[in-house]
């Protein structure tokens, strides 16, 4: 898979998310006098948007989860955050595929601001061009809505030469929407059945792998 721009979904992509992620909604939950002891069932939470996440798993109106994110927030902003880690192996990836003239981008359902926040914190903000994702007030979230807003702040327009890389079929379903290619990664929180159902051009079985492929 030839191509020049990659876009990199961060949760499950770049870093394992789980510890930070799961403890900021099993937070929110208690605030609504929902208790989950296992953290692992609250993996579901981790790549599509937090407001869909709450509304399909819990029943959640939309005014309910607006509330719930607010209140993630405040357990993400100050711990969630750093509970969290670059998976193995990364940053040689992301270098190799630099030195090899590829440009790099990444394109999350987090807020732009905790990209940063946290792409910075494990050293790796150097390696992209541009770190996009979703805004606070969740008018940009859908995935399709941030790679849009990714290519046009880069002025990226030849999406022949553009993959979107990710765990969830929310990536492959916001690539197919915006016009190119996808890369499933399996070493994430998405299955091979879902990233295969939802259409993802290739898979990926590690991160090393990933980098052969591209």
């Amino acid at each position: 898979m030839n191509k020049e721009y990659l876009l990199f979904d961060l949760d499950g992509t770049l870093t394992d998310p789980k510890e930070g992620i799961t403890k900021s909604v099993q937070y929110s939950l208690r605030h609504f006098g929902i208790e989950v002891e296992n953290l692992d069932e609250l993996c579901c939470f981790i790549g599509p948007p937090l407001k869909d996440s709450f509304m399909e798993y819990y029943g959640f109106s939309e005014e309910q989860a607006r509330k719930a994110i607010d209140i993630y927030r405040e357990y993400f902003s100050e711990k969630g955050l750093y509970e969290n880690k670059a998976y193995e192996g990364v940053l040689d990836v992301l270098q190799s595929l630099l030195k090899a003239g590829k440009k790099l981008y990444v394109a999350s359902s987090k807020p732009e601001v905790f990209v940063r926040m946290i792409l910075k914190h494990f050293e790796l903000d150097s390696c992209f061009l541009f770190m996009g994702g979703a805004n606070m007030d969740e008018t940009r979230v859908k995935k399709a809505d941030v790679i849009r807003y990714v290519l046009k702040e880069c002025g990226i327009t030849d999406l022949d030469k553009t993959v979107m890389i990710g765990d969830r079929k929310h990536d492959v379903l916001g690539a197919k929407e915006t016009g190119m290619a996808s890369v499933g990664v399996l070493y994430g929180y998405g299955s091979r059945q879902e990233l295969t159902e939802a259409g993802a051009d290739v898979l990926a079985e590690t991160i090393f792998d990933l980098q052969n492929l591209l």
